[in-house]
């Protein structure tokens, strides 16, 4: 598939390293020469130097058979990339995304108009962040979770504690103690070690400090946290540090929903602006995050969640550090440096949001086949989420799984079939419109679409 990005700051380049990994042929297009050397420094890309909205340099790269445009320009207005992708599909590029920063924008009546104008995607990278952390706070036991056919499927991770039940047990014990009824409600289905992903066997031993992915029907989750150790108390009230975009929407989000929501935020003029514009039941509070003793002062001993939205990733952890030993029960920190992510899980927070892996998982699903509903990179892993639509005839209803040499690096994790659900095992056999959550590891997703594909 021929991709044409146009940008390469943070967003642009981490599509454009990740799709050039999927074997695409990927030309990235920015005005800023040391972007584009940084960006060639470490991705295998071509790269042209030239204005966003140039018609010229849209042309000179390739735009005209591109199978898809991104516009992500950083640090321009969203017009910017609305008319970039405007012109790239009247230049002849086949689907066209386009990067936004207005909430109104994303309104149904507004997307179908872009949509008639050519624009198949419009994504606000921070409304995308912000809607990840409101979901993580209704599922407080697990450290990333995924819902299918509203929470009828759920894939969620959980990490072994030091004091779990489940350390040094094999998976063949973990089975053995499971009820007949509990084997149709949920099931493990990967293992993430040491930065590894891993598909588990029956002799498979569970170590602390595993990420555990599981998937479970709506009935089987409380059994699902029986088995890891894990207890469920309701967020009713939340503190956020740092009053950015992500912070404003996670506050109005939950301000219905939480008896009380607090912001900190340092700059005085925004904590002005945030009391305008939120809510009056958003309490803003001015003064400095990163010290202990304020933080203490303002009673963060008394809350449930605490979500760390500053500009640095350092501060978001070490004060969800010092959060956790005030004894607050979630913490969730903004983190845009990938490279932390897995050093902020093993400090202990418990959810680590990336803007990034949000947005490349909405924008990943438009190189495959077409029948994949969404993907979603999950914290802790390298692992992907796929939601496929089953066409009628496509190989993946030849056989049951069991017979249908799936590739190995992936699982079929569960079915929605109409109004019922159910996980999947060898004996199951796909059907026509299925809805289908599968687990996979990057280097199988090109093969998996080949089931898919009429």
């Amino acid at each position: 598939m021929k991709i044409v990005i146009e940008g390469a700051g943070e967003i642009g380049s981490h599509l454009a390293k990740m799709l050039r990994a999927e074997a695409n042929d990927v030309t990235v297009i920015d005005n800023d020469p040391s972007r584009l050397s940084a960006l060639s420094g470490y991705a295998d890309v071509e790269t042209y130097l030239g204005s966003p909205s140039s018609i010229k340099a849209l042309r000179n790269a390739g735009v005209s058979k591109a199978d898809l445009f991104i516009a992500v320009y950083p640090l321009a207005t969203q017009e910017v990339n609305i008319v970039s992708a405007l012109l790239a599909k009247q230049l002849g590029a086949k689907k066209v995304i386009a990067r936004i920063n207005d909430e109104d924008y994303l309104a149904a009546e507004n997307r179908l108009l872009f949509k008639e104008m050519g624009i198949e995607l419009m994504f606000y990278p921070e409304k995308s962040a912000a809607n990840e952390i409101v979901t993580s706070l209704k599922h407080v036991s697990s450290s990333d979770t995924m819902d299918f056919a509203h929470g009828k499927l759920q894939i969620s991770v959980f990490k072994i504690d030091e004091d779990s039940p489940m350390v040094d047990l094999k998976m063949e014990e973990f089975i053995r103690t499971m009820t007949p009824e509990e084997t149709t409600q949920f099931r493990i289905i990967a293992i993430s070690r040491s930065s590894n992903t891993i598909i588990p066997k029956f002799d498979t031993k569970f170590q602390f400090g595993d990420v555990v992915f599981t998937v479970s029907k709506r009935e089987g989750m409380d059994s699902l946290l029986k088995y890891f150790g894990k207890t469920v108390k309701a967020i009713s009230k939340v503190m956020i540090l740092g009053g950015s975009p992500i912070a404003e929407m996670v506050a109005r989000a939950l301000a219905e929903q939480m008896s009380s929501v607090k912001i900190i935020e340092k700059d005085k003029d925004r904590c002005i602006a945030l009391s305008e514009r939120l809510p009056e039941s958003v309490l803003v509070v001015h003064g400095d995050g990163s010290n202990s003793d304020f933080l203490y002062e303002e009673g963060i001993r008394d809350y449930d969640a605490f979500i760390a939205l500053t500009e640095s990733d350092e501060s978001n952890v070490l004060s969800c550090v010092v959060a956790k030993k005030f004894g607050v029960q979630r913490t969730v920190a903004e983190v845009e440096n990938i490279e932390y992510i897995g050093l902020a899980e093993e400090m202990g927070v418990d959810n680590v949001i990336n803007k990034k892996l949000v947005t490349a998982g909405r924008i990943f699903k438009f190189t495959l086949s077409g029948r994949a509903r969404f993907v979603k990179y999950m914290s802790g892993s390298n692992a992907e989420i796929i939601e496929y639509t089953v066409a009628p005839g496509s190989p993946i209803t030849k056989k049951t799984l069991k017979d249908m040499n799936f590739p190995s690096n992936a699982i079929i994790a569960g079915v929605v079939r109409g109004s019922d659900s159910f996980i999947a095992v060898g004996d199951t056999r796909i059907e026509d419109y299925d809805r289908v959550a599968i687990l996979a590891l990057p280097q199988s997703v090109k093969d998996i679409d080949k089931f898919f594909k009429v």
